[in-house]
């Protein structure tokens, strides 16, 4: 194998990596697949209904549609689809609406702030939890259960991926690396957003 060649070639199966990207102009559950997605800074994915720097997601727009859109790009991990289809779901990725499929990052343990580098340029910042929505259950019946939990102090676990916005613009590709780097001092676990 050349240089080039290891330079091109797919990352190792332990190297944190996107499995696949999506978006959808309209306001659906579901996201289609790409073979690409550009993140703009300040706005989120070119295309995507959530696209924008004030919310964008119609329960929040009739709430206050001034808030700033801390919603820009939802990533979910692969892990969480693979347990969903153990329990006999039918999902794959884009199916619960993520922009972003990732697989080797334990997505929901990282801290407010905590930055991924996705591809070559782009990079985003984790703000929070996404917060299932009853779609879920409309999409499959018992698939917004299926996504919560409780932790050993009975306190509720949100299992459906992460909220980020665009900090740094490019393109990002199935198969691209990625590059977590966490936030100096306190780290905040996430809360829903």
């Amino acid at each position: 194998m050349t240089p080039a060649d290891t330079a091109n070639a797919p990352p190792a199966a332990d190297v944190p990596r996107v499995v696949a990207v999506h978006r959808n102009a309209r306001h659906a559950l579901s996201k289609w697949p790409e073979p690409a997605i550009t993140l703009v800074v300040g706005h989120g994915v070119q295309g995507d209904a959530h696209y924008g720097t004030t919310v964008q997601h119609r329960s929040r727009v009739a709430v206050n549609p001034s808030q700033p859109n801390l919603r820009q790009v939802h990533v979910l991990h692969a892990e969480l689809l693979d347990a969903l289809r153990a329990q006999g779901f039918k999902v794959d990725p884009g199916t619960l609406g993520e922009n972003i499929t990732t697989r080797g990052i334990d997505l929901l343990a990282l801290p407010r702030g905590a930055r991924l580098r996705l591809g070559k340029q782009a990079v985003i910042e984790i703000t929070g939890l996404r917060n299932p929505c009853k779609q879920l259950d409309r999409f499959q019946p018992g698939l917004t259960q299926a996504v919560l939990d409780h932790d050993e102090a009975g306190r509720l676990v949100r299992k459906s991926g992460v909220m980020a916005i665009v900090i740094k613009a490019g393109e990002v590709l199935e198969a691209d690396q990625i590059k977590i780097t966490l936030p100096k001092g306190t780290h905040h676990a996430l809360e829903p957003v």
